[in-house]
């Protein structure tokens, strides 16, 4: 973590008159251009955190390092991130803590990685799988940009399919499992075989068909508790005086998470009282509530090919001294 006065490389959140925030990585002789003025990167080289640069018009513009909830709703991304409410109530959920060994499919822009990195510490390992190569390339540029350089050495990440990459490893040797994808029930099997017992199972989705489909599914592998299920919102207020009140704009859906922990071996459940039997339904109904031609947005090969340059170019910009050796 970075402190003290601001460097060459550092990334700096400047907030305007307006409240709007603009990330910028400082190199040296460059500039900040805005309809107010311009604002030299090295007139914030050498100031303190908190401190107010101004434009040459005089427009004042606050300087700050970004927090990580503000990094990643400003990095380069291709496929849609799992947003900062989301991410904390995961890390809650699953009980991520230093020294855990973590896995988590798929990996997208590297949102959830962040915070996962941040969360085993420097004594844990998270071990990332991306089916996209060129998604993993978005991830690993926004990874280094926020470290500064290389990726931190607890981080592991793998191109492929996670039904093949985790039998890799050794059975009942990861802590946490973490799955973010369209099907997750397809990987249900190849994630409990390398779950320790005890350890959580974690999913998170984006519609209601998918959360009923992985539920049930979690339920039939008799191998975890009775699996529960949230989303959360969060909603912002305004407070300026007397004039209080909910904020016009707020976060609303934007997934489900539903998780689970794992038995001992040869563990049955006790049968839960006063829960009245589910009503008998066939794998023809589940498809029909939950049709297989679940589509996959697919990125232009135009976009995710810049997308993967910005990721690369912002943190080569990030850690000047890695170009220059």
């Amino acid at each position: 973590m970075n402190r003290g006065p601001f460097v060459e490389g550092d990334l700096v959140q400047l907030t305007d008159p307006k409240g709007n925030y603009h990330t910028i990585i400082l190199e040296s002789r460059g500039r900040f251009h805005t309809h107010k003025g311009g604002i030299s990167h090295d007139s914030i080289i050498g100031c303190d955190e908190g401190s107010v640069v101004r434009t040459e018009l005089g427009v004042g513009y606050l300087a700050l390092r970004p927090l990580l909830s503000d990094f990643v709703l400003s990095m380069p991304r291709g496929a849609a991130i799992i947003y900062p409410k989301d991410a904390s109530e995961i890390l809650f959920r699953a009980d991520i803590r230093p020294g855990q060994t973590v896995v988590e499919a798929g990996v997208g822009s590297g949102a959830l990685s962040l915070w996962l990195l941040q969360a085993v510490g420097s004594e844990g390992t998270l071990i990332s799988i991306e089916r996209r190569e060129e998604f993993a390339d978005v991830a690993r540029g926004n990874v280094r940009t926020f470290f500064h350089g290389d990726p931190p050495s607890t981080w592991e990440i793998h191109i492929g399919d996670l039904n093949e990459r985790l039998p890799e490893r050794e059975a009942g040797s990861v802590d946490r499992v973490i799955l973010d994808m369209l099907t997750p029930w397809e990987c249900l099997d190849a994630s409990l075989d390398a779950l320790v017992p005890g350890g959580v199972i974690l999913v998170y989705v984006a519609t209601v068909t998918q959360l009923s489909r992985v539920m049930e599914a979690m339920r039939s592998t008799k191998q975890l508790t009775i699996p529960e299920a949230s989303e959360t919102m969060v909603r912002s207020w305004h407070v300026d005086g007397l004039a209080v009140r909910p904020d016009h704009r707020g976060a609303g859906h934007t997934g489900f998470l539903a998780w689970a922990r794992k038995l001992a071996p040869d563990t049955e459940l006790p049968e839960r009282l006063g829960k009245k039997a589910k009503p008998d339904y066939a794998d023809e109904d589940v498809e029909a509530w939950t049709p297989g031609a679940v589509k996959q947005r697919v990125e232009t090969g135009k976009k995710i090919k810049q997308l993967r340059k910005d990721a690369t170019n912002r943190a080569n910009r990030a850690n000047p001294g890695e170009q220059e050796s």
